[in-house]
């Protein structure tokens, strides 16, 4: 399923609203949006083999900061779209936008960003994205 609040996102991933992500206000709570964002980011990682190149060579992406803003109220049942894409690649950084769409609304919902940074896990510290990665990432992002 697409949407076309989302035709600039190479990346949706379909959830379901669960009854226990609800709060005491009757919609989502807004923790939950971050796992949302969460599930687009892993696929997008997961399409461009940054979640392999962790395994294999200890380099791989590691949250700096992450942010949303809510737009409608999401409650159950619902089904959401939700898109993730790159929309700055630095040296040793990228910043993903994510955008989240209630099908049930049919509007977005809620928008966010997260720095992502490139971490070699073995010696603690930041490092240069590997090449491999961005090539994936310049790729993708072309296919929009």
């Amino acid at each position: 399923m697409t949407h076309p609040d989302l035709a600039l996102f190479p990346v949706v991933v379909e959830l379901d609203v669960a009854w226990g992500e609800m709060d005491a206000y009757d919609h989502v709570n807004n923790v939950v949006y971050f796992r949302y964002f969460e599930n687009a980011r892993i696929a997008y990682l997961d399409r461009i083999g940054w979640m392999a190149a962790k395994v294999e060579s200890g380099l791989g992406p590691i949250i700096a900061s992450t942010s949303a803003r809510y737009r409608k109220p999401v409650s159950y049942p619902d089904r959401l779209l939700v898109g993730a894409r790159i929309s700055d690649i630095q040296t040793d950084r990228v910043t993903f936008d994510y955008r989240l769409v209630s099908t049930k609304l049919n509007a977005v919902a809620s928008e966010g960003q997260a720095l992502v940074v490139s971490y070699d896990y073995r010696a603690g510290k930041k490092v240069p994205i590997p090449d491999a990665v961005r090539l994936a990432i310049e790729e993708l992002e072309r296919q929009k």
